[in-house]
């Protein structure tokens, strides 16, 4: 287990019966030193912050509760993409409970529309986990209305290593489409007003399709992101980037994907090839002969096949004089191989 959920579970390491005790006998909480309350912005700090949100609720009489994983339903702030880059680590969770038991709870809210049911504040990877076991998931319920349940996924949030530029973008958009305030947003991802405005200009100017297509990008920071933004701007950028998802190759790891529509957003389309233009040269008796074949480049004349080859030959033989009279109706000397 990682120093983080070390931490976390440290607040639960009591006998089995203390699930059952009442606000008067929860555990206490740790000592923290002053050193560490002073230095917040550390990650050992943010792990506390969501310590304590689990200590709050224990505090206020909440129980650790086991929850059938499948009556659990996403937060509708949805923070994070699939994990599609890192099966491994979703895998060894699913090892460790297996082995070890779920040793940290996940924090639920009932759902507002449905008293039977929850959504997830956090611990949605132990929930996965949970149900990917079938087993189910031990929880600490704690009512909340939208702005703590968006404020408790932040302290998660914050604490998580690997959420990357693009999860924490769009996170901070969809906490602004369901109402809630840049103070508010601020507050969830721990960031101040100017990188909230930054995050969620991102994620308005990148599709959702788009951005869910290349997935996390964990080696994709900020600079990048808004390199995209800028090339997606560029004429028939988004058509290009369209096409290009449409016939990318499996494979690929969600940094790759964002490097390969990067550069079909940056590229420079060629100049489509003027068409050509045909005309058919005719016989006194309206017969078709040849056809002349003319583009920027060249042009070509094409005996017809009925003609015959003895046509061709004819042809070849008199074009020497036939440039020369071209020549001369021109105003140029034929001997002297150019024209005036």
């Amino acid at each position: 287990m990682n120093k983080r959920s070390k931490s976390i579970a440290s607040i639960f390491a009591t006998r089995p019966e203390a699930d059952e005790l009442s606000s008067d006998n929860a555990p206490r909480a740790p000592r923290v030193s002053s050193g560490s309350v002073r230095s917040m912005k550390e990650s050992f700090s943010q792990i506390e912050r969501e310590n304590e949100t689990l200590r709050q609720s224990l505090s206020e009489g909440a129980r650790i509760v086991e929850v059938d994983p499948f009556l659990v339903d996403p937060s509708p702030y949805a923070d994070r993409f699939d994990d599609e880059d890192d099966p491994t680590s979703f895998d060894a969770l699913v090892a460790s409970i297996a082995e070890n038991g779920q040793e940290v709870p996940v924090l639920l809210r009932t759902h507002p529309q449905d008293p039977a049911r929850f959504q997830t504040a956090f611990g949605h990877r132990r929930l996965r986990a949970a149900r990917a076991l079938g087993r189910p998931v031990r929880a600490v319920v704690r009512e909340m209305d939208d702005e703590a349940l968006a404020l408790a996924q932040g302290i998660e949030n914050s604490a998580r290593q690997d959420l990357t530029f693009i999860e924490r973008a769009v996170f901070a958009a969809r906490l602004e489409d369901a109402g809630q305030n840049r103070q508010v947003i601020g507050r969830a991802l721990n960031v101040d007003k100017a990188e909230v405005s930054k995050l969620i200009a991102t994620a308005r100017a990148v599709p959702d399709a788009l951005a869910r297509h290349i997935g996390r990008a964990p080696k994709v920071g900020r600079t990048r992101w808004q390199a995209l933004v800028e090339a997606l701007k560029g004429e028939g950028a988004l058509e290009r980037v369209e096409a290009h998802c449409l016939a990318a190759p499996a494979g690929l790891t969600s940094d790759e994907r964002f490097t390969a529509v990067l550069a079909a957003a940056k590229r420079v389309p060629t100049a489509a090839p003027a068409a050509s233009a045909e005309r058919p040269i005719l016989a006194r008796s309206g017969r078709r002969v040849a056809t002349l074949t003319r583009n920027e480049r060249d042009a070509r004349l094409v005996i017809d096949r009925e003609a015959g080859t003895g046509f061709a030959d004819f042809l070849a033989e008199r074009l020497p004089d036939l440039f020369d009279a071209y020549e001369r109706e021109r105003g140029s000397d034929p001997s002297r191989g150019g024209s005036s």
